[in-house]
């Protein structure tokens, strides 16, 4: 896509929705706003790549894009203004994948997801503390101290077996990850915050605002530095103070099935973007993306998937992928069998049924 161009005659665009890996190393996001800079530190590896994960949501070719100009300015404004996304949009539509095509294009590695679900709080997306495994842990080597020390060697403050460290038992959630001091932003993707208590939106302000957090257990502990579990699988990372802050703030990307409004302070952070039904050609793409060539009969299903939307159903892009998988890949032979399994598969989610 050609984009606007400015006077210099450099596209201000970083992002183009094609989904492609970057070639030469990840593309370099221009600095930050003054107001959206923050002094995190110091600067952590960069984060894993995924790219089963991002497989699974994209295909195995190159993704066709749902955006058009429009939409692709808006996600290119959220990246160079470091706002969220609120993308809002029909269930299924593919408002979750722009997260991994986003971090697939930039090069900004593994996209961590947070799950929003009606008794989700602040507090699940930034971090958890299990004070029972710790409170066992210092039980268990109270017990091994008095083992192991004789009543006539044993010093009161002998610390041959090191006392197990608070960090040991505190997991940054996918938002607390995101805000650690990356010298790349990583990807956010908060999916179906609609979904939430009430009071979630208002209790993410300051975090989006300031891009920082406190964890109290650490600010409470004597120490300077902890070592805390990630939600990056096997990895950690170091906070001082109690206290992270973000180098980079993060890409993030909010989903909305439109169940309700947000205050709006909330939405004054955030850029909106809504996705609408991809074009027939769109969809034979995306297909064509998932299994690597176009199955027989794929269109027919297409233009009946196409015209249940038209008439008003809610209908998913996975209820499209799964009806392509068993009816041309299963090998059913009668017209009625398939007929059956195609009613089934793209059923009017909305009916409840």
């Amino acid at each position: 896509m050609s984009g606007k161009t400015p006077a210099d005659g450099q596209d201000w665009r970083v992002f183009h929705a094609t989904g492609s890996a970057p070639d030469g190393g990840p593309r370099t996001l221009p600095e930050a706003p003054p107001w959206r800079r923050f002094g995190g530190g110091p600067a952590l590896p960069p984060p894993p790549d995924d790219e089963q994960a991002a497989r699974r949501r994209l295909g195995h070719a190159e993704p066709v894009s749902q955006l058009d100009e429009k939409s692709i300015d808006t996600v290119n404004a959220a990246l160079l203004l470091r706002r969220p996304l609120l993308v809002t949009g029909p269930p299924g539509v593919g408002k979750s994948t722009l997260a991994y095509l986003i971090a697939r294009e930039l090069g900004l590695g593994q996209v961590l997801e947070w799950s929003i679900v009606s008794r989700t709080t602040l507090r699940d997306g930034l971090c958890s503390y299990d004070a029972l495994g710790r409170a066992q842990a210092i039980a268990a080597w109270q017990a091994g101290m008095r083992a192991h020390l004789a009543p006539d060697d044993a010093a009161p403050g002998d610390s041959s077996r090191s006392v197990p460290a608070l960090g040991d038992f505190i997991t940054l959630g996918p938002l607390g990850t995101a805000l650690l001091p990356y010298d790349r932003p990583r990807v956010l993707l908060v999916d179906e915050l609609d979904k939430s208590d009430i009071d979630l939106p208002n209790d993410l302000l300051h975090v989006l605002e300031n891009g920082n957090y406190e964890i109290p257990e650490l600010v409470r502990e004597a120490d300077s530095q902890a070592l805390v579990h990630t939600s990056d699988p096997g990895l950690r990372a170091v906070v001082n103070d109690g206290r992270v802050e973000c180098r980079e703030f993060p890409v993030v990307v909010i989903t909305s099935n439109g169940e309700r409004e947000f205050p709006a302070a909330f939405r004054r952070r955030c850029l909106p973007l809504e996705m609408r039904t991809p074009t027939r050609e769109q969809l034979l793409t995306m297909v064509e993306s998932h299994f690597r060539a176009l199955p027989s009969d794929a269109g027919t299903l297409i233009d009946d998937f196409m015209e249940r939307v038209r008439m008003g159903g809610t209908h998913s892009l996975d209820q499209l992928l799964n009806a392509v998988q068993l009816t041309t890949k299963s090998g059913f032979q009668t017209d009625a069998a398939r007929r059956t399994l195609v009613e089934l598969l793209l059923r009017d989610l909305a009916k409840g049924r």
